[in-house]
């Protein structure tokens, strides 16, 4: 009679622990829905300004001379005007350079591209862990009656005797204060590196022009560039653009407009009371 075998006694493996979430992303502008380019074109582009030579910079790049020019020819279609031109003369008989509308396209796209990275960096710093809630979707989805909301982080606390000095680090670069007092920093549990979103309605926004170096008591001050202005019977909104390309609302009497000559492209100084920066939480 047969003898039966014993089965032999399998390994239990442990629960193979989730392996760590990355959050990647990429960016891209287009022109009214055409793709004009993302890093790689503008990295070329960099490459032309750098190389001043298209087949210089295909071959730094790896790529054939055919591909390079395909790759301009299509940001010349798309953006609707040229973003290299040819100089003759001089030293070999000439070179490739980039054009004014060339260099404003890549400075651009560096300026959006910083700001892209923190906020990817600001997904990956809150989406982690699947065991807690992501929080920050509440934070984009959250809806209050100021109009300029900006997430950052806190870089600085300066405790006071009654008020403390809040310093947040915004996605552009900017530093924005805020004076909250020590019972605020406490109920909100105030720290550093923690994410907050940062509120000002935008009455509460002050433009200046002309300031030729007058000292204000506003305690957050940085330059823009108007982008638009929407007039009203009384009062207007005027929406200018950061240098690292913040956007921040503002509503400004119709007198002011005209007295300030505001207008798209004008430089504008930005000022905002620390006062009146309201700090939020996430989660």
């Amino acid at each position: 009679m047969p003898t039966r075998k014993t089965p032999k006694p399998r390994a239990i493996r442990p629960p193979r622990q989730p392996s760590a979430l990355q959050v990647r992303g990429s960016l891209w502008i287009a022109v009214d829905g055409q793709p004009l380019g993302g890093h790689g074109r503008v990295a070329l582009l960099r490459a032309v300004a750098e190389q001043g030579s298209i087949t210089q910079a295909a071959r730094a790049f790896g790529i054939s001379y055919k591909g390079a020019w395909d790759a301009i020819d299509t940001m010349n279609q798309v953006s609707g005007l040229p973003v290299v031109e040819r100089i003759t003369g001089g030293r070999g008989g000439g070179s490739t350079c980039l054009t004014e509308h060339g260099r404003r396209l890549v400075e651009r796209y560096e300026q959006l591209d910083a700001v892209h990275q923190r906020f990817v960096q600001l997904l990956a710093d809150h989406s982690m862990d699947l065991s807690q809630d992501f929080s920050l979707l509440k934070v984009l989805n959250m809806k209050t009656s100021a109009r300029n909301q900006w997430a950052g982080v806190v870089s600085a606390i300066r405790a006071g005797a009654v008020n403390d000095e809040v310093e947040v680090l915004l996605p552009d670069g900017t530093r924005l204060i805020a004076i909250v007092t020590r019972e605020s920093t406490d109920a909100l549990g105030l720290r550093l590196q923690q994410t907050v979103i940062a509120l000002v309605k935008a009455p509460a926004v002050l433009l200046a022009t002309d300031l030729n170096g007058a000292k204000v008591s506003a305690s957050n001050r940085f330059d823009g560039t108007v982008r638009s202005v929407r007039p009203g019977a009384v009062n207007a909104e005027v929406t200018v653009e950061s240098a690292g390309g913040l956007p921040v609302v503002a509503i400004v009497t119709q007198g002011s407009v005209e007295a300030l000559g505001l207008q798209p492209g004008q430089p504008v100084t930005v000022l905002v009371k620390a006062s009146d920066v309201i700090l939020a939480t996430i989660g």
